[in-house]
């Protein structure tokens, strides 16, 4: 492994334990083995190696879910629905560390152009990620409602994990949510 892979492993180290707001570039060369050049010339800054980090260990908790939901396909909706958000609510109490540091960088971001543009971007291969996840209902829909849909599903996420942080004993698991969801169709379905 060279600096950069090792930068980036102790970056993402750091992110669990420290955090994002607190991790150093000291930190970061301790858990690595590596010297404080290194971050400059691999990634011309600690934001950048934290942020590439923070993008990394975030594609590695979504291919983990990914690889624990696995519904069928030909079940109804409502189903694959609360499945998804069993695994996405279990999975956010397993990854307790990374998602605080997640929140931390969108703290950060308002200051740190670079790190708004790539959380930004990442947000928004979020939105077009969730409003692809269950496919097409019997008409494909257009770009516009993919996209809002995405977003009401990448709301609902951070809104969640907000939740699950600060008050994880009231937070909504699951099947709360699916619950929820249950609940606004009869509410809404004439």
């Amino acid at each position: 492994m060279g600096h950069r892979e090792e930068l980036l492993a102790g970056a993402k180290q750091c992110l669990y334990e420290r955090g994002y707001a607190r991790t150093t570039a000291r930190d970061i060369v301790a858990v690595s083995g590596t010297n404080l050049a290194s971050i400059g010339y691999h990634f011309g800054s600690k934001e950048a190696l934290l942020t590439q980090a923070l993008i990394e260990a975030t594609k590695e908790w979504a291919a983990a879910v990914d690889a624990i939901w696995d519904t069928d396909p030909r079940a109804p909706l409502i189903e694959r629905f609360e499945a998804m958000w069993i695994t996405v609510v279990d999975s956010l109490v397993e990854h307790r560390n990374l998602w605080l540091s997640t929140f931390e960088a969108f703290n950060q971001a308002e200051r740190l152009p670079e790190l708004r543009r790539q959380l930004s971007g990442d947000v928004e291969t979020a939105r077009v990620a969730f409003g692809g996840l269950f496919g097409p209902a019997q008409e494909p829909a257009d770009e516009r409602t993919e996209r809002a849909i995405g977003s009401f599903y990448l709301a609902l996420m951070q809104g969640v994990t907000v939740q699950r942080l600060l008050d994880p004993e009231r937070a909504p698991t699951g099947e709360d949510i699916a619950l929820a969801f249950r609940a606004l169709l009869t509410r809404f379905t004439p």
